[in-house]
């Protein structure tokens, strides 16, 4: 179970900085220790929820530093105040 994990979090890492080869790499041994689509997916779709938010701070700061009132959209898509990574 250790290694499955330790691949899930591997696949997460990956998508979360657009490492295609790694992916590809953590990919290929998911499905060879058995990992199903689902497991995968769970582990990608969590990533792309904290690389959204992060990327929402991100902006959040800039227009706060360049004092601009204009509001930001949240990484869902809404007009937004709070992250929807957590």
């Amino acid at each position: 179970m250790e290694e499955k994990i330790e691949i899930l979090m591997s696949l997460s890492a990956a998508t979360a900085v657009h490492c295609v080869p790694c992916f590809e790499h953590y990919y290929n041994k998911a499905v060879e220790v058995g990992l199903n689509e689902k497991e995968i997916r769970m582990a990608t779709d969590i990533a792309k929820k904290v690389k959204n938010g992060a990327e929402l701070a991100m902006r959040r700061n800039i227009s706060e530093i360049m004092r601009d009132d204009h509001e930001t959209s949240s990484c869902c898509g809404e007009q937004s105040n709070t992250s929807c990574c957590g």
